[in-house]
């Protein structure tokens, strides 16, 4: 008979009476990787409904995409950090779920361009919000002030790994935060 693995045992959470302080790098480092698995639950949990029709790598593309009116593959697969052809592999099943498409450049008949079709951004629009959804829910179980520290922290640990603010219109730009600006171009 298989023998079940022993449940994990939380260790102290920041701010109890048995945690380190703030200032403890470890300490700081584990409510991270705790906070980062329910964000990734969360993901996983959004993008479930459409799990029959995209992969994660496809839909990150489909993200980056959505911030383009239209853009090249070499562009695509730089924004992804991957080669040309990954990119075009991932594009070809996309196109043939019909949630991008490809139309030749107008100034340069020779290239490509690639965008989202409607029913490409719509199922963007409906993860995100699932996304936002669930998080909302999650941050309306904290008190007042417990959100506020959390907007703080979370402002301080995006600044310190170089993630710049997403605020306004440009929320629904970077649904799932890739920094990268949209740029309305073909090239």
């Amino acid at each position: 008979m298989p023998t079940r693995a022993r449940p994990l045992v939380p260790t102290a959470r920041p701010g109890s009476a048995t945690a380190p302080g703030a200032d403890d790098v470890d300490a700081v480092t584990h409510a991270v990787l705790t906070a980062s698995r329910l964000l990734v639950a969360v993901s996983a949990r959004s993008l479930a409904e459409v799990e029959d029709r995209v992969t994660l790598p496809q839909f990150r593309l489909l993200v980056v995409l959505s911030t383009y009116d239209t853009a090249k593959l070499v562009v695509l697969a730089e924004l992804l950090d991957v080669n040309p052809s990954t990119a075009m592999r991932m594009l070809d099943r996309l196109i043939s779920a019909g949630l991008a498409d490809r139309q030749s450049d107008p100034d340069d008949r020779r290239a490509t361009l690639l965008r989202l079709t409607a029913e490409g951004r719509r199922l963007v629009e409906e993860v995100t919000a699932r996304r936002r959804r669930e998080i909302a829910t999650v941050v309306e179980k904290l008190a007042p002030e417990e959100r506020s520290a959390l907007v703080k922290a979370l402002t301080a640990f995006s600044d310190a790994g170089g993630e710049p603010a997403v605020q306004g219109k440009e929320a629904v730009l970077y649904p799932l935060g890739w920094s990268d600006p949209p740029v309305h171009r073909s090239t």
